[in-house]
């Protein structure tokens, strides 16, 4: 079977967005609520408090996005919920009015397609709220609800609040919060595919789907790419799955994973001895024990090999998200970990993801603090937003570095070299992890051409031509990287 995937998201740099911490509007008439009902913006985040960011300030702030150099958004849920994170929903045809309503989500979304801007929703469809309206109905009306067989219910009678007595239905991961869906149903499975056909037709761009392994219905992600492909044949569907997820990459489900099996080894080769355990420890991707060069390129030649190539071109590749630490404080302050690791992002095949604030060093440790505000503007590290806007750019500059093929070259003690080449297009990229200056002669006879110029970072090259055999000699600063193209 010939596998296809989104061409758009081969080319996308995504910007993750969690929308009650972006920007509040400046237009406070067009918020529900005004200042009195949220937390200090700035102050550290708690479980259930809002912000009050929205999608006005979204969109009042998409030059910024665009300036950076994204052209894809995607946003953590948006639908009305009673969480600032609204993983809880309650009705999955209408946007929080917290967050401005259908109203502001359509200026926002027509807003960012005029920009060339895709938008991807996030769709909790394993289960849904205690607040929702059909679960609602079971506990009011117990086993006379229309709704009963909609849910997994277990006995009578239901507690959702009452934690000293049993909850008689199944929630997500024990929670009672969350009832979970009873997708053999099959007017169950014909409502959620009805959800996501409808916001497709609204004109969003795909669907990032929240554990979708817990659905175990057969067919059931199948008939959702078939039903979503059949009015947007470009639309992205991407599962939430942090481990190896070929059994839904397999070309008839996902067109691509949050890749976590990329984001551990990363940070554990750029990071090293830096990371701060206590932050990571508790989260299913291992970004440690540290590793060295040889080790790193091992661990991403099994990435690279677990799907086919077309899979990988689409993968959602990331280094921190909504239910991680942020990088910086994974790393323990270390801005070069930083810069080596998004180095390393911005140069492997797939789509990378950038999580609202790390462009800027904005900290923050396991959830809730990994949610925080996006800083003032006078807090911004501008050493780490000129990285991303740099590496950001080059990306763009060169289709080698998002669709050319990925190729090892050298890994030995701290210094990790690759090339990706496209056609007459050929780049090398190198990173010294190391405390030290490395400097090291590359066999380079694999490449047609001669990568002689400095694009990104500083180093030293010479190029030694000994009959058939083509040497790179390198020469590269402690804990940096550089990219060398065609001159």
């Amino acid at each position: 079977m010939q596998i296809q995937t989104p061409d758009w998201v081969k080319h996308a740099v995504f910007y993750q967005i969690f929308p009650d911490r972006f920007a509040k509007s400046k237009q406070p008439r067009k918020r529900l609520l005004h200042e009195a009902r949220w937390e200090d913006w700035e102050a550290m985040p708690t479980l259930q408090g809002y912000k009050g960011g929205d999608l006005w300030g979204i969109l009042e702030g998409l030059d910024y996005i665009q300036d950076l150099g994204i052209n894809a958004i995607y946003f953590t849920p948006i639908f009305q919920s009673a969480s600032n994170h609204r993983y809880h929903t309650h009705d999955y045809y209408q946007v929080d009015p917290l967050l401005g309503g259908n109203e502001a989500f359509k200026e926002l979304l027509d807003a960012a397609h005029q920009r060339n801007i895709k938008v991807v929703l996030d769709g909790v469809f394993n289960h849904s709220s205690r607040g929702f309206f059909f679960f609602h109905d079971v506990l009011e009306n117990g086993p006379y609800s229309p709704w009963v067989n909609w849910f997994k219910v277990e006995g009578w009678p239901v507690s959702p609040y009452n934690g000293e007595f049993p909850a008689n239905y199944e929630g997500w991961a024990g929670n009672r919060a969350l009832p979970v869906f009873n997708h053999d149903n099959p007017e169950v499975k014909e409502y959620i595919m009805e959800i996501a056909e409808y916001w497709i037709k609204f004109g969003i761009d795909g669907w990032r789907l929240d554990v979708p392994f817990e659905i175990k219905t057969p067919g059931f992600w199948q008939e959702f790419r078939d039903r979503v492909k059949a009015i947007n044949p470009d639309a992205y569907i991407v599962g939430e799955v942090w481990g190896d997820s070929r059994e839904w990459l397999d070309g008839t489900q996902f067109d691509g994973v949050m890749n976590y099996l990329f984001a551990g080894p990363t940070i554990a080769f750029a990071a090293g001895d830096r990371v701060v355990l206590d932050q990571v420890q508790s989260r299913d991707y291992k970004p440690y024990p540290p590793l060295f060069a040889a080790e790193y390129a091992a661990q991403i030649q099994e990435v690279l090999q677990l799907y086919p190539w077309e899979i990988q071109l689409t993968q959602l590749n990331l280094l921190a998200s909504h239910d991680t630490a942020r990088l910086l404080t994974i790393s323990g302050g270390d801005l070069a970990s930083v810069e080596l690791a998004t180095l390393l992002l911005l140069t492997f095949p797939g789509a990378p993801s950038i999580y609202y604030g790390d462009e800027v060093g904005l900290p923050g440790a396991i959830d809730p603090d990994s949610r925080r505000g996006f800083p003032l503007e006078a807090t911004w590290n501008r050493e780490i937003l000129q990285t991303h806007r740099q590496l950001i750019a080059l990306r763009h500059t060169y289709p080698a570095l998002r669709t050319g093929d990925y190729q090892v070259i050298y890994a030995q003690g701290a210094l990790y070299v690759f090339a990706r080449t496209l056609g007459t297009e050929e780049l090398i990229i190198a990173v010294n992890t190391g405390t030290a200056s490395t400097n090291a002669n590359i066999d380079i006879n694999n490449l047609r051409t001669q990568p002689n110029k400095l694009v990104y970072g500083n180093a030293e090259i010479t190029w030694d031509n000994q009959g058939e055999n083509q040497q790179l000699s390198l020469s590269l600063p402690p804990r940096a990287g550089c990219i060398l193209s065609v001159s």
